[in-house]
């Protein structure tokens, strides 16, 4: 773990310019102002998921349990029939924004860490701006974008959503390598 004490600042580095460009992103970027649209009948919903006590959690509809097969094939027949989906929910209480951006910048700083290690590994040191910069960043953008393409094909994330993620991806992307490109001991 020797690499830490040479890449600590990179690491740390990239993490906080990944944290106010995503920051950016989200509040001023135009790509994703029309990602997200409310339900339909959003109240009616509300008061469904409430008199449910719906708890925090990940929910599919309709479910389907494969272990009783009259049941998975009755949930079956009802996927068919629409709308089907999948529904998080979060705990009560007010929107926790710090805890959200605090949860966004250790997620940075653990991606950071880990492209870190293997460039460490892909014995890195001493190499050029470029070579650093190629290595990294072609992992950077594999891990900020291609790692969420399973939300797309089994939970049905919009496709367009994905697409969309690359784009901030390859941002984070070029951000890290070239951190790590210009901090990079030679």
């Amino acid at each position: 773990m020797h690499f830490v004490a040479e890449l600590w600042i990179p690491i740390l580095l990239a993490s906080f310019f990944c944290f106010i460009a995503s920051a950016i992103v989200w509040m001023a970027g135009p790509h994703h102002k029309k990602e997200w649209k409310g339900a339909p009948n959003e109240d009616a919903i509300q008061d469904v998921l409430r008199k449910a006590d719906a708890q925090p959690g990940g929910y599919m509809f309709p479910f389907g349990d494969r272990s009783d097969k009259s049941q998975f094939a009755a949930a079956m027949k009802k996927w068919a029939e629409g709308p089907s989906g999948v529904l998080f929910i979060f705990p009560k209480g007010q929107m926790n924004m710090g805890k959200m951006m605090g949860q966004q910048f250790a997620f940075f700083l653990a991606v950071n860490f880990m492209l870190a290690y293997v460039g460490h590994h892909s014995n890195l040191d001493g190499q050029p701006y470029l070579r650093v910069f190629q290595v990294i960043g072609a992992i950077a953008f594999m891990t900020y974008w291609l790692g969420s393409a399973p939300e797309s094909i089994w939970f049905g994330r919009p496709w367009k959503s994905y697409l969309l993620q690359g784009v901030d991806g390859l941002l984070y992307a070029l951000i890290t390598a070239g951190t790590f490109g210009w901090l990079w001991p030679r």
